[in-house]
């Protein structure tokens, strides 16, 4: 019997183990198509586990087909199982939608490592070079949105797409990405009856933010063919907000803060002061009278990758931004 590499990670459970350590041994060919696996006795026996471990592990795979069983024969290998490496910068919110359109879409047997690598380039790179071989697609966000990192280049270019980030030459590589500049540009320029109501408008995008600063070119376009007062903030606390003022901003803690200085300062939203944030959430919709938005189709963006993992034909698409309008403009 093909000895199995079981992991003692405290971390999960026993049928998880087990389970990864099966569909380990399928990838790598030692058990094939069609071909007879340990029953539920040896594989009890031999790794010390208890028959309805083996049991939950087995039926666990037998939902995802990759194995499936016969009477008086046991059980077999039905299918491949497909690994998958999703690598994605930090959590939000609307990450979480991209994740959970993503994983949907794919069939059972696809199983999905979720990995952030928080903008740490050191961790970047290690996550790269300890998954080559292993997986047999790679979604990865990459380190920046100006530069193709070089670790990617390790990756075959037939199993990587390169997500959400890509302001940059992508050769080759399939890639869904999201569109800083021009169309939100366009966002606003189709939604400018409603800047207009303010006197000035205001982007605020400090220095230490990893949203890409194509933002502030763009801004200042917009806000130069429309003849608008317009100014770009790097420090919100060292400001007084104005009335007649709108104000466009990133982070989703620094909205937070805007709220709430506008609560203590009496300015009502929409009406005093107009705000506009960056990626849609469930929160924007209820907080004030709701939250105007600029944001990307995050569901879209999971949909066209499970598609390239599931068909295998390469894709090439930038998802454009828009504006949902609400009660802050």
């Amino acid at each position: 019997m093909t000895p199995l590499n079981i992991q003692d990670n405290y971390s999960s459970t026993k049928v998880k183990h087990l389970v990864d350590a099966l569909c380990e041994a399928i990838n790598q060919g030692k058990y094939t198509v069609g071909q007879v696996l340990p029953s539920v006795n040896q594989l009890s026996r031999q790794h010390n586990l208890s028959r309805d471990t083996v049991f939950k592990a087995y039926r666990e795979l037998k939902k995802r087909g990759v194995v499936d069983s016969t009477p008086a024969k046991g059980y077999h290998v039905a299918g491949m199982l497909n690994k998958v490496l999703l690598m994605l910068d930090i959590y939000s919110p609307f990450k979480d939608i991209l994740y959970n359109s993503f994983v949907k879409e794919l069939p059972k047997n696809y199983k999905v490592d979720l990995v952030f690598h928080f903008y740490n380039e050191h961790l970047f790179e290690t996550v790269i070079a300890d998954s080559i071989g292993r997986y047999n697609y790679y979604i990865i966000m990459n380190f920046s949105n100006d530069l193709l990192h070089e670790s990617l280049r390790k990756i075959d270019a037939a199993r990587l797409l390169i997500l959400d980030l890509g302001d940059f030459e992508k050769f080759d590589y399939a890639y869904v990405c999201q569109d800083f500049g021009k169309s939100v540009y366009t966002s606003l320029a189709e939604n400018i009856c409603l800047i207009r109501k303010y006197k000035r408008f205001v982007l605020y995008l400090p220095d230490e933010s990893e949203h890409p600063k194509i933002l502030v070119k763009y801004f200042k376009k917009f806000s130069k063919d429309n003849r608008i007062d317009a100014s770009v903030l790097k420090d919100l606390k060292k400001v007084n907000l104005n009335s007649d003022t709108a104000y466009l901003v990133i982070q989703q803690k620094d909205l937070v803060e805007m709220v709430k200085r506008c609560r203590k300062e009496n300015l009502v939203i929409g009406k005093d002061i107009g705000l506009i944030a960056y990626n849609d959430t469930p929160m924007y919709e209820i907080i004030e009278k709701g939250i105007t938005v600029i944001s990307t189709d995050f569901a879209a963006m999971g949909q066209k990758a499970a598609e390239f993992v599931r068909t295998r034909e390469k894709v090439y698409e930038v998802i454009p931004a828009r504006m949902i309008v609400r009660g802050s403009l």
